[in-house]
């Protein structure tokens, strides 16, 4: 039976299940579909589909060197993917695709569509959990319902694992250099600061396990220093995997999965975080539709407000650690985390703008975009979401500032302007400015009053 590897957002060749049980098979051809129509529908980030298009490019070289050949193809919508897969199949003498699931409710309609058409055509059509490590659907409570609320969840899923010991299936097969090449994706290098080889990756990911993963805690609200992992893109593209993830961390800290009170599991518990979010994305579809999970915040009256908006988009809101952050998304393609909370609860409660277009925004400019991920990370500071914030907790920004860039220096490497004012005066540096006379253009002044805006939110979230 000729058998046929689908990548999607699964794009490596180690810990991948699904691919290697395809090379099993005798897969001798993979695929991938270039979907631009498509990706500009879901607000794909330009600096994400370039890394995406340098790992296929990476990909290719390395298949080429186990002899398979990768067919990247031109697929506009995924209405294109099903007739050219199809067409492909009939070409090739295709008899088994395999692939990973996704979750979006547009990807879980086309493969829909494909299996019905493969059906017809004697295809086998074979779908893996290779983005989860704990399969979709498989965490649930006594009364077989999916959990509304991370902490049970995290408790049933650590239950179900903590006793077990992951590995990863070994790779089957020896290098057999061949001609086996592919057309190189053109790439616009905006995303050339993320490397994409393995060495490299593997060298992240040590450094961070056996470095950082156990200062993780303490300094991963800091957002003038490198205390997060840095490997959130690598996920959201499938270049590497949770699980992979956790047998590396796992053969360092052998006992983490029933440690988790231990300041070293904080960075699992991110990791639970994530899989709690694809299991809410493929329990209830309408979270792919954008609609708020918590229905009782329908009734929130949203302001429509471009000129605000506009304000938070270019980092001139008033408040220098929601500036800072949002020229850092804008320069960088990334944000900090715990300022994409700070920003994000800054749109939706300082000037009561609809969570969703922050979350379009995001998608627009992360390398890290995911629909899971920054659906959940929005509507939990909305307070629309499962388990939410509740929504009369609203981030005071320059408190946060204080307490977490005490002396300014993130502030001060994204905003230039305000690099001479002193330490306490920083956060909110408009009377300081106002006393020295400075140029008004210097700086900006706050597009709204924090104690105003509070009680605002806080009311129309009562109705």
């Amino acid at each position: 039976m000729n058998t046929l590897f689908w990548f999607r957002r699964d794009l490596r060749l180690f810990s991948n299940e699904a691919l290697i049980e395809a090379l099993n098979n005798g897969a001798k051809q993979a695929i991938f579909f270039i979907c631009e129509k498509q990706w500009q529908q879901h607000n794909a980030a330009p600096i994400q589909i370039d890394l995406l298009k340098r790992r296929i490019n990476y990909l290719s070289e390395q298949l080429a060197r186990y002899s398979i050949a990768l067919y990247v193809i031109e697929a506009p919508y995924f209405e294109d993917c099903e007739k050219a897969l199809l067409s492909f199949c009939d070409k090739h003498h295709i008899k088994h695709i395999i692939a990973n699931k996704e979750y979006e409710l547009n990807e879980v309609n086309r493969d829909a569509k494909i299996l019905a058409q493969c059906d017809d055509k004697d295809i086998t059509f074979t779908l893996y959990e290779g983005d989860v490590i704990a399969p979709v659907g498989s965490v649930k409570n006594q009364s077989n319902e999916m959990y509304k609320v991370f902490t049970p969840f995290k408790k049933q899923w650590l239950k179900q694992y903590q006793d077990t010991h992951f590995s990863l299936t070994p790779w089957p097969l020896e290098e057999q250099p061949s001609d086996n090449s592919t057309k190189e994706l053109k790439s616009d290098g905006c995303s050339e600061k993320w490397p994409v080889d393995e060495e490299s990756l593997a060298t992240i990911v040590d450094n961070f396990i056996c470095d950082k993963m156990s200062l993780y805690d303490d300094q991963r609200d800091i957002p003038s220093i490198k205390g997060t992992s840095g490997l959130s893109p690598y996920l959201a593209l499938g270049i590497i995997s949770p699980k992979q993830l956790l047998v590396n961390i796992q053969s360092r800290y052998p006992d983490i999965l029933t440690t988790s009170k231990n300041k070293t599991f904080t960075w699992v518990n991110e990791l639970i975080w994530r899989e709690f979010y694809r299991h809410l994305l493929s329990e209830y579809p309408k979270l792919s539709r954008g609609e708020n999970f918590n229905e009782k915040y329908n009734a929130v009256k949203w302001r429509k407000n471009d000129a605000e908006f506009k304000a938070w988009c270019e980092g001139k809101t008033g408040y220098p650690l929601v500036d800072a952050a949002m020229r850092q998304l804008v320069q960088t393609g990334w944000m900090h985390n715990r300022l994409r909370m700070v920003v994000a609860s800054f749109l939706t409660k300082h000037l009561l703008i609809d969570w969703r277009e922050g979350e379009q925004f995001f998608m627009q400019h992360l390398i890290d975009g995911d629909l899971a991920s920054n659906n959940g990370g929005w509507q939990w500071a909305a307070s629309t979401g499962c388990d939410a914030q509740p929504y009369f907790r609203v981030f005071n920004p320059i408190t946060q500032s204080e307490r977490f860039d005490p002396d300014g220096k993130f502030i001060r490497k994204y905003l230039p302007e305000l690099e001479n004012v002193p330490d306490k005066h920083i956060h909110f540096p408009h009377i300081y400015l106002a006393s020295i006379g400075a140029d008004k253009h210097c700086y900006w002044p706050a597009i709204v009053d924090h104690k105003a805006a509070r009680e605002r939110a806080i009311a129309a979230f009562k109705v």
